[in-house]
């Protein structure tokens, strides 16, 4: 196969492997001839050859494995959020919020006048726009900007892209929030893996993705998906700290869970941060379709995002912002959310003590699941909970890294489970982590 590969650049080598994967001629697993052996046949220097390697690799089309070599990629489903489909069994994976808890949008959906919003005007709603600003101001009292995207991911993915180009690194969380890993890597950028501990992102994971070269992080200050911790104060000013050095660094706060969080906010974005952007999605307690997150940034920040929703989306739909900044400040609408915010508290916290009479190790520190330690290889523990009609999360499905804590976890959503059910599940749980197979670590 090697004969077909033309090109006398790294980029012109490159693109013509693309070609061949393009037409079909080169497939998943399929081998790149060896460097010295395509240098020669090429009559270039070997460096070009392994530089054409390195944009194949960042673009996501090749894999180097050491010694043994370079070989094109198979490129696998990558887990997602929401429902399982097609399957009888009880999905405890979705990580969805309860519907039941969400705020009836049509009382204030009805009081909503017909205000239509034309090309050059504001791009966020006036009322909107106050009282977020006064929302974030409390705990961000330093200056920032305000933007509108369709949700956090959305948001994200804006974010980085005005920053960094394909082949970068951006420090994810390891474990990570599914869709923030399948952000990054659709993208072409690289993730480095910090990990994560009861108090959230360490210090010295931080530090060394800093040193390795990073360009952005991205971060989730409290209710983290999927262990739910939270920054403890003493770890956000310790890595505050070690970030003061790198100003230009972009950090991404993801606060998914805010309004719903029984967790103070604390930040790793200390005052003289020059790049920064704290996302505050609404899906968690306005529903997942109510595609809409508001982003506090430093000016800078601010005016790229902008430059990046212009040729896209524009803007958000003002009928979409003055419902969500209705449903914000309707009393009702609060109540609900409030009361939401203790039934998910209560219901993981009894499902976590349940557990514990019954032998299984559980946390649920904030957020809509819980992380419960199967003490061995997840995979087979959620194939064991199968054939008794559960369906778990494994814990890898989160990791960057394949290794540490969360290969022995599962993730569970249980909030809406009944107490006879939650009580089923934990027996089975229990079966589980004592039957030999499910606690084989491989």
């Amino acid at each position: 196969m090697d004969t077909e590969i033309t090109g006398r650049t790294a980029s012109e080598i490159a693109a013509d492997v693309r070609r061949l994967v393009d037409s079909g001629e080169l497939t998943a697993g399929d081998s790149l001839p060896p460097v010295r052996h395509l240098a020669e046949r090429l009559e270039v220097n070997r460096n070009t050859v392994m530089a054409a390697y390195r944009l194949l690799v960042r673009a996501g089309v090749a894999v180097t494995r050491g010694r043994a070599g370079t070989s094109i990629v198979d490129p696998e489903p990558i887990p997602e959020e929401g429902f399982s489909r097609d399957t009888t069994l009880h999905d405890l994976g979705s990580g969805n919020p309860d519907p039941a808890r969400l705020p009836d949008p049509a009382p204030v959906l009805a009081t909503l006048a017909n205000e239509p919003v034309l090309y050059g005007e504001p791009v966020i709603a006036p009322s909107l726009a106050e009282w977020a600003t006064r929302w974030i101001s409390e705990d961000r009292p330093d200056p920032f900007h305000l933007s509108v995207t369709g949700g956090a991911v959305d948001a994200v993915e804006r974010l980085l892209a005005q920053a960094l180009t394909q082949g970068d690194a951006v420090a994810l969380e390891d474990p990570c929030f599914l869709t923030s890993i399948h952000t990054v890597r659709t993208a072409g950028y690289r993730t480095v893996p910090v990990p994560v501990d009861g108090e959230g992102m360490t210090v010295d994971g931080l530090r060394a993705a800093l040193d390795a070269g990073v360009r952005a992080v991205v971060c989730t200050p409290r209710a983290h998906n999927p262990t739910g911790v939270g920054l403890g104060a003493a770890r956000a000013e310790e890595l505050r700290a070690v970030l003061a050095d790198h100003p230009y660094v972009l950090v991404i706060e993801d606060d998914h869970f805010s309004l719903l969080s029984r967790a103070p906010y604390r930040s790793l974005i200390g005052p003289g941060h020059a790049r920064w952007a704290l996302v505050r999605s609404v899906s968690k307690f306005l529903g997942p379709d109510l595609r809409l997150a508001l982003v506090a940034s430093d000016p800078e920040v601010a005016t790229r995002l902008g430059s990046r929703l212009s040729p896209g989306t524009m803007w958000v739909s003002h009928l979409l912002q003055r419902l969500a900044g209705g449903l914000l400040t309707d009393p009702e609408a609060r109540r609900v959310i409030t009361e939401a915010r203790d039934h998910y508290a209560r219901r993981n916290d009894a499902f976590v003590a349940l557990s514990a009479e019954h032998g299984v190790t559980a946390h649920a520190a904030d957020g809509l699941n819980v992380w419960v330690d199967v003490r061995g290889d997840a995979r087979r523990a959620a194939r064991r909970l199968m054939s008794r009609g559960w369906l778990a999360r494994p814990g890898d499905d989160f990791s960057l890294s394949g290794e540490g804590a969360a290969v022995r976890h599962l993730r569970m959503t249980v909030h809406d489970l009944t107490d006879e059910r939650a009580l089923a599940l934990v027996r089975d749980l229990a079966e589980t982590i004592t039957d030999p197979d499910a606690r084989t670590t491989p």
